[in-house]
């Protein structure tokens, strides 16, 4: 059983931490309790020179750093139309292959870790193909640049419905994307998209795969669900702290019901665009109640640690030291964060880290908890005490 995070970026993407660098990926990355994690930004010729200087390579799709940590080959794109797509890739010679049949495609090749390519989908998905690589849709439900904000399936993205594996996103579970019958047969990613290498980004979101060997030939064996590797756990943040998760003002977050963001012809009280949220989407492409075919592995609901720590130590920030310095306790304590969330037993965690973050933990696992949605690029807020039924968030919606 392997642990992996396909989808990261690295300091050359936008936005992203100047300490998405492989040495402090590998690091956190263990302590996270992941086994495996994407490369990210690999068409980019700096980070891929980073990379190869950063780790030994085991065979030709698969690497590792001195710390254990292994790494595969992969990338997240922008199409002609803005969709995203990850894309995974067997060998540095089909990435370098990648990067000479598109150069003349890509006005930022080399200068954003994500680039943008002038082709569709299934432009991108024949050269990909023919590298003998894998494509699938990054984030599939996100209202700005994703496959299902442009396209009603996958057939219209990609010429075909045989796509092996769909990013979920931050926004939406299994459940949700479960009511779209022509999803049935494929495998669903939960990774973090992560542009920091902090407890509360990477890892965020990840997979747990049944493989015979922890390298490229049998994780793509999992995706393709063949000679018994499979995935076998989906673990995700919970839905609701998506920043998209629901119909919401993109400049105050005010939340909509679609019915009212029609009424105001998509334009907020304070004058900001309202973006239709992943909830309102899947809603719209549902065909079919919801049914998981026998291939679909289980999806656990999580929340980072330094969420939870937040909360029970009284703190406004994730990178508050008092929050940081517990963190790096429990995960020390009992070796890396999924152990803390999931498996530990109270009493340890309370002899370590007291009461109330004890108490935190378990009403965590519990479900009594409360989260105010996300929605229009916000982050959905943590709070350790259930909401009063008489307390609405959502101010706009009704």
């Amino acid at each position: 059983m392997i642990n992996v995070d396909f989808h990261i970026h690295s300091m050359y993407s936008g936005g992203t931490s100047g300490n998405m660098e492989i040495p402090v990926i590998a690091e956190q990355s263990k302590f996270k309790g992941l086994n495996t994690i994407g490369s990210g930004d690999c068409l980019n010729k700096h980070w891929l020179d980073h990379f190869v200087s950063s780790v030994n390579k085991i065979d030709e799709g698969t690497f590792e750093h001195k710390s254990g940590i292994r790494f595969i080959l992969t990338t997240e794109v922008e199409d002609q139309r803005r969709v995203h797509h990850v894309i995974i890739f067997p060998s540095l010679s089909a990435v370098e292959e990648f990067r000479y049949k598109i150069k003349d495609k890509s006005p930022n090749l080399d200068t954003d870790g994500r680039c943008n390519i002038n082709l569709c989908g299934d432009e991108l998905l024949d050269i990909v193909t023919g590298l003998d690589g894998l494509i699938g849709p990054s984030h599939a439900f996100t209202p700005w640049t994703s496959m299902y904000k442009e396209y009603d399936s996958l057939e219209d993205c990609y010429k075909t419905k045989n796509i092996p594996f769909l990013e979920l996103g931050l926004s939406a579970d299994t459940n949700m994307a479960d009511c779209i019958s022509e999803l049935k047969d494929v495998t669903f990613m939960t990774n973090s998209d992560a542009h920091s290498p902090w407890p509360h980004r990477i890892g965020r979101e990840f997979n747990r795969l049944k493989v015979k060997d922890n390298n490229y030939d049998e994780i793509v064996k999992a995706i393709k669900r063949r000679g018994g590797n499979e995935f076998v756990l989906n673990v995700g943040i919970d839905p609701d702290l998506g920043k998209y998760h629901m119909t919401a003002c993109t400049r105050c977050y005010k939340k909509y019901s679609m019915e009212k963001a029609i009424e105001t012809k998509n334009r907020c009280s304070c004058g900001g665009l309202i973006k239709k949220g992943v909830v309102e989407r899947v809603k719209e492409l549902c065909d079919q109640e919801v049914t998981h075919p026998p291939h679909r592995p289980k999806y656990i609901k999580t929340i980072p640690l330094a969420e939870i720590l937040v909360q029970s130590i009284g703190l406004s920030s994730v990178n508050a030291k008092k929050v940081q310095d517990m963190w790096k306790l429990l995960v020390q304590s009992f070796k890396n964060e999924i152990n803390v969330l999931i498996v530990t037993p109270r009493e340890e965690i309370e002899k370590v880290a007291g009461e109330k973050v004890a108490q935190a933990i378990v009403d965590f696992r519990e479900g009594n908890i409360y989260i105010e949605p996300g929605g229009g690029g916000m982050y959905g807020k943590v709070h350790l005490i259930k909401k009063d039924k008489n307390q609405s968030s959502l101010d706009g919606f009704l």
